[in-house]
């Protein structure tokens, strides 16, 4: 079993009282081991009495920390006030369940070890101990190359009951060496990435046998980076029901700390009881990145990586990548040139789709009522991923589609690719480019963003990318494929003036519910899809 940690940083007497509610609170939302961060209280007079008093009155059992700055925490005083904290902790009587050291500290120093001793015990000690000792090594910068190096040492020393590796991911392909270290591992083994690549070892920690993994039981409370809330952890990504045998799905782009797919596909998994977790996967723009890592993710013989969300700016990198590996795309994606869904076989095989296309249409028809988008001109904002999709679908509807977009050279080029293919349906919609100034002069029923503006964590939040002087009243209809915010500036500033709008998160549920699909077999909760997303109705 893999247990959730909480850090709480103790700085003076007069904390500890809030801070013991805090570990209660704590306790009762599912931590099962305190870590007491003293390393701001180790110089203080009354230091080892205001210790032994927290691990007395702790509420579930803990750790003690004294982490100097050298090795990322705040303790920037003499090492022997340390050590001897150590030895009025063993002195006092009261045992904490665990007390860390560094590698380095305990190497260097024999005064050191004989205090750790003291506190953890030695073979043929008399006196019975419960204090474990934890050996750690943290990197603040990246994988430190003697890694392997320094958890032999760890495993050698027989003082040593737990080991503890950390540091800095820079990719996520960083998270599946700390899979293979915990599935090699020969004693309890705490093995985690920090920074915004590493949350994939926190989450999974449990599927691979870890001893315990790091939370904060609220946000600024972190002891390093990357940490999640517990309620994140258990609530979101449902930590208590993660096994060896969990499948792991992720959602992939850049940025895509704004995505709600976790919400609504883990909230998924759990109500048609599919043993699986959704996680949110950082890979930086280029295909290089995207290559490399989603290739790493499904060759990994242990993480059971079957399928993934794709967004902005990998859906063209996605279907790129599957074809270069043999696998299968449907017919509609290969037109459209782009995919947002990656399903990884049990055997390994590939293929990928394009939900994008059908949900976007739907939800445009579905948001204008009886009407149909066939022989409608419509304004087309954007060039990616999205809008080859949303393309796709206008033209087999029998749409008149103008493209906009920054970069001219590219919305030429996705015109063109896509005027000269056959259509499903025979309905062949007419695309041109849009020329400067087109906006203004209006014709157009139906706008549809396909760009990341107005989308929180996006380049421009809080911008419309319609340009101000454009034409808006009650006989046009406005569709934003962002989802986050719910209401973005454009779709404020167009029900302002006058014109219907069709909000993002419908298409969203709609595409989410087929790759659920998908991926699971199963039929998509969809009412527990909206819950997660827009609460009880």
């Amino acid at each position: 079993m893999t247990f959730i940690a909480i850090p709480i940083f103790v700085n003076a007497r007069p904390e500890v009282d809030a801070c013991l509610e805090r570990a209660a609170s704590a306790f009762a939302a599912g931590a099962r081991l305190i870590e007491w961060r003293i390393d701001a209280l180790a110089e203080e007079p009354d230091a080892a009495q205001v210790v032994a008093d927290l691990v007395k009155r702790s509420p579930a059992p803990c750790l003690v920390t004294c982490r100097p700055v050298w090795e990322g925490g705040s303790y920037g005083g003499d090492e022997s006030v340390r050590i001897s904290l150590l030895e009025a902790l063993a002195a006092s009587g009261e045992q904490a369940r665990y007390i860390d050291v560094e590698l380095a500290a305990y190497r260097r120093s024999a005064n050191l070890r004989q205090k750790v001793l003291l506190a953890v015990g030695h073979p043929g000690q008399v006196r019975p101990v419960e204090t474990g000792l934890i050996l750690s090594s943290h990197d603040f910068t990246g994988r430190p190359r003697d890694l392997l190096q320094r958890i032999e040492a760890m495993t050698a020393d027989p003082a040593c009951a737990v080991i503890k590796v950390a540091w800095m991911a820079r990719s996520l392909r960083d998270n599946l060496e700390t899979f293979d270290l915990l599935a090699e591992r020969r004693k309890p083994m705490i093995a985690l990435c920090m920074g915004q690549f590493g949350l994939m070892s926190r989450v999974l920690a449990g599927k691979f046998g870890g001893l315990l993994t790091f939370s904060t039981d609220a946000p600024g409370g972190e002891s390093a980076p990357g940490q999640p809330t517990i309620d994140e952890l258990r609530s979101l990504y449902r930590f208590d029901s993660i096994g060896p045998k969990t499948r792991v799905y992720g959602v992939i782009g850049w940025p895509i700390e704004q995505s709600k797919s976790p919400h609504i596909h883990n909230a998924g998994f759990e109500a048609v009881g599919h043993d699986g977790v959704l996680l949110p996967m950082p890979i930086p723009p280029e295909y290089e990145h995207f290559k490399a890592t989603v290739g790493a993710m499904i060759d990994h013989r242990r993480l059971d990586f079957r399928g993934a969300a794709v967004t902005i700016p990998h859906k063209e990198h996605l279907l790129r990548f599957v074809l270069e590996r043999g696998g299968r795309a449907d017919p509609l994606t290969e037109r459209i040139g782009a995919a947002n869904t990656l399903i990884v076989g049990s055997a390994g095989g590939l293929a990928c789709a394009n939900t994008d296309c059908p949900a976007a249409i739907e939800t445009l028809c579905a948001g204008m009522g009886p009407r149909n988008v066939q022989g409608k001109q419509v304004a087309l904002l954007g060039a990616g991923g999205v809008a080859r999709a949303v393309l796709a679908g206008l033209v087999d509807a029998g749409a008149a589609v103008t493209v906009f977009n920054r970069s001219r050279a590219r919305a030429e080029a996705l015109v063109e690719d896509s005027g000269g293919r056959e259509t499903a349906s025979g309905k062949r919609g007419q695309v041109t480019v849009g020329e400067s100034g087109e906006m203004d002069e209006g014709g157009f029923q139906i706008i549809i963003n396909c760009t990341p503006i107005g989308m929180t964590g996006g380049p421009d939040p809080d911008g419309s990318p319609l340009p101000e002087d454009a034409l808006l009243d009650d006989g046009v209809t406005v569709f934003d494929t962002v989802y986050t915010p719910p209401r973005t500036p454009l779709l404020r500033e167009a029900e302002a003036r006058g014109a219907r709008i069709v909000p993002g998160l419908d298409m969203f549920i709609r595409q989410a519910a087929m790759q659920f699909e998908t991926w699971t077999g199963e039929d998509a909760p969809v009412d527990v899809f909206e819950k997660a997303l827009r609460g009880p109705r």
